[in-house]
């Protein structure tokens, strides 16, 4: 385990870990929570890193699954007391979306689908605020304040100097012409769209409604990649209430091929930058 991969991988890899295990056991999840006393949700948790994992589940796993090994017992140990340690993000306190930034901060490409908000890696500071102080109208300004500068911090890794995250954004028009704050806000933003697209790791296209239906009609994704082999990639597709993160092969290859049609359908980076710019010339009339 390198030094300077964070929590949220580190859980992510001693799942993966704990699923070989058992599966080369040849135990359902129902049969090791039978064992152990727990539910089968909480080894389902382990299992795929949505849960925090302490030494001790990792002796009481191994013990069932006969690991006889010392040395992968305390390898599994050790990942286990390196997955408690706090990212960045911790520091902001309780962020409802904690485990999608530790994916994000580890990633090494990101392809967006957004339709209705600028996504949030280049949204300008006055953009963040007014958009998610109207998202969530009861939340108090020390709220707001938060995860706006937890969303400041995210986009260190889209503007670092040394290998920054790569990103792909498809944006429906809808999201360029619906006004966050105000006209002024607007044009701000979609400059800063348009400069951000410059950049050599980054590239932006825009649907534009007269494409009509499209695979991405249902909503918001992203597909995270990863730069070690061992980290499988992820959809992400956020909630109201609850976040989804699928991982299954088929379900990322479904998701890959739908945006691959999307990219497909959007207009290309040159014309997709003479669009934005438009928009933005018209909130100035």
């Amino acid at each position: 385990m390198p030094s300077n991969v964070n929590p949220t991988v580190r859980r992510r890899r001693l799942g993966q870990e704990l699923r070989r295990l058992r599966e080369l056991k040849g135990m359902t999840a129902e049969e090791v929570a039978e064992r152990l006393l727990v539910s089968q949700s909480k080894i389902s948790r382990l299992e795929n890193g949505r849960r925090s994992i302490s030494q001790r589940d990792v002796r009481d796993l191994c013990g069932v699954y006969e690991v006889e090994d010392h040395r992968i017992v305390d390898s599994l140990m050790q990942m286990a007391k390196d997955s408690r340690q706090q990212g960045w993000w911790h520091a902001f306190g309780d962020i409802p979306y904690s485990v999608y930034i530790g994916l994000e901060t580890d990633a090494e490409s990101l392809r967006v689908y957004e339709p209705q908000m600028v996504p949030g890696l280049l949204q300008t500071r006055a953009y963040a605020e007014a958009l998610i102080s109207g998202a969530l109208p009861e939340a108090p300004p020390s709220d707001i304040e938060k995860r706006v500068n937890v969303r400041s911090r995210r986009q260190d890794r889209v503007n670092a100097p040394e290998n920054p995250l790569r990103l792909w954004a498809v944006i429906d028009e809808s999201a360029l012409r619906r006004v966050v704050g105000d006209k002024q806000v607007m044009i701000e933003q979609l400059e800063h769209l348009v400069e951000q697209s410059h950049l050599p790791h980054v590239t932006v296209q825009v649907l534009p409604f007269e494409m009509g239906a499209h695979p991405g009609i249902n909503g918001q994704y992203a597909i995270l990649e990863f730069p070690d082999a061992a980290d499988s990639s992820v959809v992400y597709i956020e909630g109201v209430t609850s976040d989804l993160y699928l991982e299954k092969a088929n379900d990322v290859q479904r998701y890959s091929v739908m945006y691959e049609h999307l990219r497909a359908q959007a207009l290309n980076v040159e014309q997709t930058r003479e669009f934005i710019s438009k928009i933005a010339k018209s909130y100035t009339s």
